[in-house]
């Protein structure tokens, strides 16, 4: 059996977000098993745990039509991190989610990936209202979430991280998306 999906390429000036490749495995273990880099979104213990969230990611497409993409560099083709929204069994709602890998922080990389993602889950997926689920102690996620809109809502219980800070994002028409957009990828720079 073969499955196919259907997961979009969106682009901006510097990124490529697109469905996950095989290829895309080992710069994502890489970040997984790194306790300090992945402690703020889940560190796995070993390969096959971070393979099974690697597959898990991809399933999650097929059951939700959304999920997370890789983020590409558009100069080298490089995976530099992954984006989109995440709702798995037990979040309280469609979270917009950022990872980047080491070597690529302090780009803004993160922030034109994860715009270029709530504007696609907004204008494309109809959806009105996003979060983002944040650890306590995690100034840089907490830092990039309010940079882009969202302020702090509520504490919560996350299953998997415990004590969660909910973030909630502008809704699409206080940002005014779909006003004046011709659609070009400098728009999302």
């Amino acid at each position: 059996m073969t499955l196919s999906l259907v997961i979009p390429r969106l682009e901006t000036s510097r990124l490529i977000l697109r469905g996950p490749e095989q290829r895309d495995f080992e710069p994502l273990c890489a970040f997984l098993l790194d306790t300090d880099r992945a402690w703020g979104f889940g560190a796995e213990k070993n390969r096959g745990r971070a393979w099974r969230w690697f597959a898990m990611s991809i399933g999650h497409w097929a059951l939700h039509g959304y999920g997370y993409f890789t983020m590409e560099c558009r100069e080298t083709g490089a995976p530099c991190g992954i984006t989109g929204i995440w709702n798995p069994e037990g979040w309280p709602e469609p979270e917009l989610g950022w990872v980047v890998y080491d070597g690529f922080e302090g780009r803004g990389i993160a922030f034109e990936g994860a715009e270029r993602a709530r504007r696609w889950a907004y204008e494309d997926l109809g959806m009105t209202t996003l979060t983002s689920n944040i650890v306590p102690g995690n100034d840089r996620s907490i830092a990039l979430a309010e940079r882009l809109g969202a302020h702090f809502e509520r504490s919560y219980v996350n299953i998997e991280m415990g004590e969660d800070l909910l973030y909630r994002h502008p809704t699409p028409e206080a940002l005014g998306y779909g006003a004046d957009d011709d659609g070009s990828p400098e728009a999302y720079a």
